[in-house]
């Protein structure tokens, strides 16, 4: 059994070298701020689009929207064509202001494209600045599923040299910012899936990518085998952030795994 969990760490390992790789090359390419999506025909003024809710992809630290290819890549093929990206400054210092740069995105979209809502996939940090504007700036009046990969809900103890920098500490366990984020949040309209991985080496412990909260409205979904680059671009992965969005009731669909609400999906 030992030999079998090191055996499937060392593969873990070299996959998140080989994403590294990859996106250190594609990195790049996303520094620039996407072209926005033109409005759809289907968008009257003053009025309510028809189709899918538009998508709005949202980094981590010091990272950039070439994170996203894949997974971009995936959604498309699968009928989902109003998808973008959002930058926030890697100078960007409070959790707070990056929240605050989302929400006018989302309503710059909202008045684009006639869609009341959107979705939100954020991976890592951008997870975490997507839930505070959900909770605490009344963005769940216009995000109905917020999908987050590998976000630290109760705070990460990794990379204790790289706590001088604000964004870090805030991502700390007991910052102010998750102790706001742990507060009430009664009526909270969002739907929230959060992908958390048992070999992410980033989430420490890992169990921190969970999201339990007894105000909202919550599916965990456990990911085997892969790491915290992994998450944002491994194909099954994708597949449950498609279901994850295409899901069409007020609720999130029952776990299919060990644990109650949560699923293993690679």
């Amino acid at each position: 059994m030992e030999f079998a969990k090191v055996t499937t760490l060392m593969k873990a390992t070299a996959l998140e070298l080989a994403i590294l790789t990859g996106h250190l090359a594609l990195y790049p390419t996303g520094i620039a701020a996407e072209r926005l999506a033109p409005a759809p025909p289907d968008a009257p003024a003053g009025g309510l689009a028809r189709g899918r809710r538009p998508v709005l992809l949202l980094h981590g630290f010091v990272d950039n929207r070439s994170v996203f290819v894949l997974l971009r890549r995936s959604l498309a093929r699968h009928g989902r064509d109003g998808i973008e990206s959002l930058n926030y400054s890697p100078l960007t210092c409070d959790l707070r202001a990056a929240a605050e740069l989302l929400g006018r995105r989302v309503d710059e979209i909202r008045a684009r494209t006639g869609h009341a809502e959107v979705d939100i996939v954020g991976h890592s940090l951008g997870g975490l600045i997507a839930r505070y504007y959900v909770q605490c700036l009344g963005g769940d009046a216009r995000v109905r599923t917020l999908v987050m990969l590998g976000t630290p809900h109760a705070g990460t103890t990794v990379a204790r040299l790289a706590a001088a920098h604000p964004l870090v500490r805030q991502m700390r366990p007991g910052s102010e910012v998750l102790r706001e984020l742990a507060g009430p949040a009664r009526g909270c309209r969002t739907r929230f899936v959060s992908f958390w991985s048992d070999l992410d080496q980033v989430m420490v412990p890992v169990e921190t990518a969970r999201l339990d909260h007894p105000d909202l409205v919550v599916h965990n979904v456990r990911v085997s085998g892969i790491g915290h680059l992994a998450l944002p671009v491994h194909p099954t992965v994708a597949a449950g952030v498609r279901e994850a969005l295409d899901a069409g009731g007020p609720g999130i669909p029952a776990g299919r795994g060990e644990e109650p609400g949560a699923s293993s999906v690679a």
